[in-house]
């Protein structure tokens, strides 16, 4: 393993233990703990939670990852996945606003990873040779300042459009294919047949132009 795989396996480490603590804190010291003989209870359950995962999945993150950009049939695989730990999120008797954020949270992974593989199959984002890495930090100056805050405007209206355009697409359609009615969208949204699928496409189409369309249109525009 190289210096730089390394490196990035501690960093990744490191960051996988802290997120849980940095989300679960705030919450806990607000008062959304269900738990509250022990309000930081959660915060120990995801650090536990993120080290189990690591100690599963990293020997097998090089794996997964072939797998996901070589695989004819990964996108088929990665959408149903996702889609069916979604729907396995969703089978308690009361509604919770934390399953909206279960298939938000998969949508998007699942956006990410079909785009991973799209761009590997079109050539669009091919890696770099490895004489080029490590990669050099440019200079502070005004031109690279500039530059970044214009990927950031371009960016964040791309995504916010999408995000809009499919939002009122797809609730309007969902409610209609599933018989739900769609007057009231705050009603209709506790349902699963909505949530679920409104969730799921709308943020898994974000996660895909996230990385495909974005840095396809930062490419056209010469502001890569």
């Amino acid at each position: 393993m190289s210096l730089r795989s390394e490196v990035a396996a501690v960093v990744d480490s490191l960051l996988s233990c802290f997120l849980p603590m940095l989300l679960n804190f705030p919450l806990s010291s607000l008062g959304n703990d269900p738990i509250k003989k022990c309000p930081h209870l959660d915060v120990m359950a995801g650090v536990l939670y993120s080290a189990l995962i690591l100690l599963f999945f990293l020997p097998a993150l090089d794996l997964i990852d072939n797998f996901n950009l070589t695989c004819r049939y990964a996108p088929l695989i990665i959408i149903s996945l996702h889609l069916g730990l979604g729907l396995f999120s969703f089978t308690l008797d009361t509604w919770s606003t934390s399953r909206g954020d279960n298939a938000l949270t998969l949508g998007t992974g699942a956006g990410v990873a079909v785009a991973s593989h799209v761009n590997h199959w079109l050539g669009l984002m091919p890696d770099p040779p490895l004489d080029q890495l490590p990669f050099s930090v440019p200079s502070l100056s005004a031109g690279l300042v500039g530059l970044g805050l214009l990927r950031l405007c371009v960016g964040v209206l791309v995504l916010v459009a999408s995000w809009d355009l499919m939002k009122a697409v797809t609730i309007p359609l969902v409610c209609w294919v599933s018989g739900v009615p769609s007057g009231d969208v705050r009603k209709a949204r506790q349902h699963m047949e909505v949530e679920l699928p409104y969730r799921y496409i709308v943020y898994g189409t974000v996660g895909f132009n996230v990385l495909s369309l974005v840095p396809l249109l930062f490419s056209y525009l010469h502001l890569s």
